[in-house]
């Protein structure tokens, strides 16, 4: 069991024990105030999303069809993050079957909640949702001129193990990166705009 932000000393749902296929829906609120909630994306959330993705991956970004898709897999694989009532970043997991990496396929903030713990906390969920899926590390890409985010990723942890050529559509560079997961952990309400 962890501690969790609003004081009660019990599991959360992706702690407990999960079926092969499925771990429990989740929901969390961040801040004092629950300024900020991250839950699994639902059909009330596929315009933001594809907003979102088109914005931040105009080359490649994902389809309504497959938006869906993700919302209604068993596995949840397709998270958002909510403050004030407008969508302010998701991010989707991929797991192969009997895979121990999950990999994040894509993570989106919108401009105006960066820098405020918004990918922080995604990615935080990304972990929860791949040590419930019982992975032992989680991957992912990012462009090497990307300097806030490979500076996010290396502040929790990541550490860069290959590089991929021309991985972009103008030819650019990615940067795989991984974290080797340990014990879960519950949200961090260190954004100052939380309430911490």
């Amino acid at each position: 069991m962890s501690g969790r932000a609003d004081g009660r000393n019990v599991p959360f749902p992706w702690e407990r024990a999960l079926p092969d296929k499925a771990p429990a829906p989740f929901e969390i609120h961040i801040g004092a105030s629950g300024a900020m909630t991250v839950r699994a994306a639902s059909l009330d959330d596929v315009d933001g999303i594809l907003a979102l993705e088109l914005a931040a991956f105009p080359d490649g970004p994902l389809t309504r069809r497959a938006v869906r898709r993700f919302i209604a897999a068993p596995h949840k694989p397709l998270m958002v993050a909510r403050r004030a009532d407008r969508l302010a970043g998701y991010a989707l997991v991929s797991l192969r079957k009997g895979g121990r990496a999950c990999r994040i396929l894509s993570l989106a903030v919108d401009p105006l909640y960066r820098r405020r713990g918004v990918g922080r906390e995604l990615v935080h969920a990304c972990e929860r949702w791949a040590r419930a899926h019982g992975c032992e590390a989680l991957r992912l890409e990012a462009r090497w001129d990307n300097a806030p985010a490979i500076a996010l990723y290396r502040s929790l942890g990541y550490e860069e193990f290959d590089r991929i050529s021309q991985h972009y559509a103008d030819g650019a560079e990615a940067l795989r990166l991984e974290n080797k997961l340990g014990p879960v952990k519950p949200p961090s309400n260190t954004d100052p705009d939380l309430g911490r």
